[in-house]
Order: C-alpha cells, then structure tokens, then sequence
C-alpha cells in the first residue's frame, strides 16, 4: 500500500415536498414530459422566484441531524452554465453563504468508528433532463425535473476507502429516510453521489490532483467505480504521467470511469447573488422548534436497541439501518416476541424472502404479531424450529396465520414417545453398519441419525426427545 485515496462525496438528495424549489409546480415522479412547469420553472423573461418553506425547513432538519451549524443569514446565488436543459442560462444555489456548515457524521468500517466531516450543506433547484432514447438524429428537453427541490451535502475529504464511501452513504441516506425529507430512491435520481478522488504516497499531507466521478446512482457502484479510478490514477502515477483535474462518467455496463470534460473551478461559474431573491433570515427559535421535532435518529436508535433489547451491536445495527425495518422489530417484540429471537428470524427468514423478491420492509405483508404468534407455538412445543421455517414462508406467501397453516398442513410437531421411539428403532435396524462406528467412538455420526428419523417423520419429531433417545438406546 504505497499510496492512499482521499475521497470526498457531493451528494445531492431531492426533498419530499409536494411542490417544487421556487413555484408551485408538482415535483411526482413519473409524469408525461413537460406537463409539470410552469414559467417560473422555465425560466420565462419577467417571472420572480418565491422560497418553498418547506424546503428551507427540510435543509435546516439535515443540518441539525447531521451535527452542522444553522446559519441564521444566508443567501441565494446564481451558478452560470450553458446547457439544453437548463433554461435560464443558470442555476439557483448557494455559494458563499449555505444554509449549513460543519458537521460530520459517524460510520463503523471494520469494527472502527470512523467520523467524516460535512463542510456544508445547500439547497439548489435542479436541472431538467436531456433525452437521446429513440430520438434519431435530435436530442429532446424534458423539464419536469426544472425546479425540483434539492439539498448538495458536501463532505471534507476525509474517506480513505471505497468501502467508507459507501459506507457513508448508507447512513446519510438512513438519516435522510428518518427525517421523512429525502425517499433515498437512488434507481430514480432522487438521490445522487459525484465523487472528487485523488491518491498520494502513503505519509504525504499534500493532496494528489483530483478527479471528479459523475453518475453513480447505487452503493455498489459507489464502491466499484471508486476502486476503478483509485487503480486508474495509480496507474497513470507509476506510467510517469501525471493525473489530470478532470470530470469523469461512470460506465456501470463497461466498468469503467471515461473522461467527460476538463473540471471546473468555481470561478469558471460566476457565482453571484440571486438579485430576484432576498437573503434568508432564520430565526434561532424555529431552529430550536424543528430541533425539538426531529424523531430518534439511527445511532441513537441502535444504542437503544443494544441497551433495551440486550442485542449484540451488529444486530442493532442492522434492524436500525431502516426506520421501517426497526418498526417492524419494535412492533414485533411489543406483541410478545423475545426480542433476540425476532432479530434472528428478521435479519435470516424475512430479509431472504425479501430479497428474492427486490422487495422492501414496506412492502412486507406479513404482519409483525404473526411471527410472534409462530415464535409462540415454537416456544410452546407445537411445532419445530425446521417445521417453522417451512410455516414462515407459507405465512410470507399467504398471509395466513401460523396456526391456521400448521392445521391445514399437518405439521404439528411429534413429541410422543412412544411414535418417535418406534421411528428411532427403525433407523437402528436399517443401518448397523453405522451404529458399529458410532459404538467404536465415531460420534459425529449421532447427526445421521439424527437427519434419518427426521427424514423418516417428515420433520416433525420433536429434536430434544430424538436425541435424548438416540443417546440412551446407542449408549
């Protein structure tokens, strides 16, 4: 490891407002193109931009959440560019004076807490979008997306890794979906990461000439497309050339980071103050009422969890990196559940099924009182921790209750003595090869047998009596 990575994220989240940045327009996905401006959005000659409050207070809610300092003055800027689907010849940001400056937030990357530093955090509008899709020889302007509402959270270049990008990423989008001002749809544009990279000699303070990389829309390729461009840059270090400032597309099919254009500083957009726009005047008392208003975040909710619950760290983690996911748990243990059990079959059963199908907690049928209710006849003898996972993904599927399927299926669980006795001589009999070796000491043949009788009961034995069993009759 002769060199490190320095790597800043530029993330750029759309709010959930109803309407957009400076006008009225819808801001719902979806819709026909061109059916959701108006000229404000558009940019027609003579229209005056108002503030969404919304928006303001949804920027203040993030800054708050993520450790920053509120700005009771800021200010609105003019961003100058040229390009088809920006219609006023430039954009509306923040500059010199953002609504939030300097503050972090934590991830644990390999059992290490690791803290990255937001410089800052804007609101800007955005742009609409270019479509070269079965157009032939002629590109068409949709500006639906023209005024769309959006926060550009900044981070100090303190990630050293791919993996800490990504990391970084999955909480500030679980913060955002806690705060219920961002939806993370990151498939959809909603929420988006460019990333300023750059490597130098392992010991060195000074940073490497950086390069900017554009259009990575999941954690994944967050993760590949850096591992490409810090490999791509080292390369081009040990050839005797020199890294160029550049801005550079992802190509996910191709895997690969292609240059685009030469980077841009901030002068090359003579920013300058929105005059169609006064500067915004916070007062400290709202600040205070919408810090009072913020629900548990996820770090403080995984405390909790670890605390209240007894769950070991990782499994808190995890139940608390989706606000609908630790509601599903928390419902789950309010209805009887032990709660180191629910987390197993949450994190094991529900999330397998889910992912099979691409589906969301959200999406999730299956209520939370009916794995308890299962867990209930598990605890209770009825039916075995085998048979339960048959019976899960039957309740998954169809929504029935446990109970309700283990009668219509016949899978409650044989505790009998006498019926798992009869099983067991049976497997004796057929197999005295087997019974020989285990005799001479070959013990981890109990196992097979064990796997015979509940082959021969079609899994309904009750497993501690099989083995009790199995033990004094081969003894």
């Amino acid at each position: 490891m002769r060199y490190e990575a320095v790597i800043g994220l530029e993330v750029h989240a759309q709010m959930l407002t109803d309407s957009k940045i400076f006008c009225g327009c819808s801001t719902r996905f979806g819709s026909e193109p061109n059916t959701q401006t108006c000229p404000v959005c558009i940019g027609m000659p003579g229209v005056l931009p108002v503030l969404n409050k919304k928006a303001l207070e949804f920027a203040i809610k993030t800054g708050l959440a993520t450790n920053c300092r509120i700005s009771t003055y800021s200010r609105f800027a003019r961003k100058n560019y040229f390009y088809p689907d920006l219609p006023k010849g430039y954009q509306i940001s923040q500059f010199e004076l953002p609504i939030c400056e300097h503050g972090y937030v934590e991830i644990i990357v390999d059992a290490e807490i690791r803290r990255i530093g937001i410089t800052r955090i804007h609101m800007e509008e955005d742009a609409g979008k270019n479509i070269h899709e079965g157009a032939g020889n002629y590109s068409f302007v949709d500006l639906n997306r023209a005024g769309i509402p959006l926060m550009e959270i900044v981070s100090e270049p303190d990630i050293r890794t791919p993996k800490e990008a990504a990391e970084y990423m999955k909480k500030l989008r679980a913060i955002l979906r806690y705060l219920g001002v961002c939806d993370g749809n990151m498939e959809q544009g909603s929420l988006r990461c460019d990333a300023n990279v750059s490597i130098r000699p392992v010991g060195q303070k000074e940073y490497g000439t950086r390069a900017e990389v554009k259009n990575i829309n999941s954690f994944k390729f967050v993760e590949k497309a850096l591992e490409y461009e810090i490999k791509r840059q080292i390369k081009v270090i040990e050839e005797g050339r020199k890294v160029i400032q550049e801005t550079r597309l992802w190509d996910s099919n191709k895997g690969i980071t292609e240059s685009m254009r030469g980077k841009e500083e901030a002068h090359d957009y003579r920013y300058f103050p929105e005059p169609d726009l006064v500067p915004i005047t916070v007062e400290q008392k709202w600040i205070n009422e919408i810090k009072a208003s913020l629900p548990e975040l996820p770090d403080a909710k995984s405390k909790r969890f670890a605390s209240e619950y007894g769950l070991p760290e990782y499994d808190a983690d995890l139940l608390t990196s989706e606000k609908s996911l630790a509601e599903w748990f928390e419902a789950a243990v309010k209805a009887g559940g032990q709660p180191k059990a629910v987390a197993n079959w949450i994190m094991g059963e529900l999330t397998k099924l889910l992912n099979e199908e691409n589906k969301s907690i959200e999406e999730c049928q299956l209520k939370p009182k009916q794995l308890t209710e299962m867990l209930k006849l598990m605890d209770n003898g009825t039916i075995s921790g085998k048979i339960a996972k048959t019976v899960f993904e039957e309740m998954y599927k169809t929504c029935k209750d446990a109970e309700t399927i283990v009668k219509e299926k016949g899978l409650v669980q044989i505790s009998d003595e006498s019926a798992i006795e009869k099983a067991v001589d049976e497997v004796i009999s057929k197999n005295p090869k087997e019974v020989e070796r285990f005799k001479a000491g070959d013990e981890k043949l109990l196992g097979f047998f064990v796997g015979q009788i509940m082959k021969l009961t079609k899994g309904k034995a009750n497993p501690q009596i099989v083995d009790e069993m199995l033990k004094k009759k081969l003894a």
